[in-house]
């Protein structure tokens, strides 16, 4: 009986990740079709995507990074800069702004020696030395400064809406990945204890690195890819700290180290911001710090943990 079964495994285990990626592209392919908003769409599948793409580094190595906005920013500043001074493609200049990003993740590499608060804390000041670069006044000529960059030549609300559809779904493949393969698990391990990991013989410090590096590579082509859709932006829309506390609170209200955590997350509190924070956002701001104290207090997992904590799995 076994050898019946066990060939039969692999799909199993693959199955819901199959769901998870056929549910999203039917769902944001079909729903402009239905909802005329194609701009609150895409807004929403780029804050699904930054909390996938935070979730891949938090939610498998505990490494936290509150300047996460930074990959989004140098994503977008790279994408856009190509535009202006290079004839190469959009779609090609998207993907060079996700290698810009990963480049400076290389070079921040060196934060990863910190943990903790240190990290998060030093993460942060580094986005922030990122904005002050592109909005200093004296590199106008090179980054636009205070002033921005315009790419509206290139404006494609359509092209850009199924780069970031396509994005969300690399994003989500490689949580699959991460949550299904050897090198997921080892990961788990490093996060749960690193010093055990590596008396295990898992290679912590090139883990570690190749998760920030994945991760910043989500962000930075997201942010290349959000550049290319709004066409006219100043460093401010780019390198706010409000995106990273979205993707942060998204990825924790849903659930970090699951696929579907950061999905649900960033669904239910994107949407309860569309219907009130814009309009009303005095009121929006006390129910999303009441659901955050709720959520410390009672569910530290994330609202996936009401299925674990009655023995439902949960992808």
């Amino acid at each position: 009986m076994p050898e019946l079964t066990s060939p039969a495994s692999p799909l199993r285990r693959a199955l819901p990740a199959i769901i998870v990626l056929a549910v999203l592209l039917l769902a944001f392919a079909l729903l402009p079709h239905v909802y005329g908003n194609l701009s609150l769409l895409f807004t929403l599948m780029a804050f699904i995507t930054l909390a996938q793409g935070l979730n891949l580094l938090y939610g498998f190595t505990g490494y936290l990074p509150f300047g996460y906005v930074g990959f989004f920013g140098c994503g977008a500043y790279a994408a856009s800069l190509l535009v202006l001074h290079t004839g190469l493609p959009m779609l090609v200049c998207v993907v060079l702004g996700g290698a810009a990003a990963v480049a400076m993740a290389l070079i921040l590499g060196p934060l990863l020696r910190l943990s903790g608060a240190y990290f998060s804390i030093a993460s942060l000041a580094a986005s922030q030395i990122l904005y002050f670069v592109v909005s200093n006044t004296n590199l106008a000529d090179v980054t636009g400064g205070p002033y921005g960059l315009k790419i509206e030549r290139v404006f494609s609300p359509t092209g850009s809406y199924d780069t970031m559809l396509a994005i969300l779904l690399i994003a989500t493949a490689l949580a699959v990945w991460l949550r299904l393969s050897a090198f997921g698990m080892g990961l788990q391990a490093m996060k749960q204890d690193p010093v055990s990991a590596a008396m295990a013989g898992v290679p912590v410090v090139r883990m570690r690195l190749i998760a920030w590096l994945i991760s910043a590579a989500v962000a930075g082509l997201c942010g290349a890819a959000y550049a290319w859709n709004i066409s006219v932006f100043y460093p401010d829309a780019v390198f706010t700290l409000q995106i990273s506390v979205f993707a942060i609170v998204f990825a924790l209200f849903g659930g970090v180290g699951t696929v579907i955590g950061p999905i649900v997350g960033a669904v239910i509190l994107y949407s309860l911001y569309s219907a009130i924070g814009i309009s009303t956002p005095q009121y929006f701001q006390l129910i999303y710090g009441v659901l955050i104290v709720l959520l410390v207090l009672f569910l530290p997992g994330g609202v996936l943990s009401l299925f674990t904590r009655r023995g439902i799995r949960v992808f």
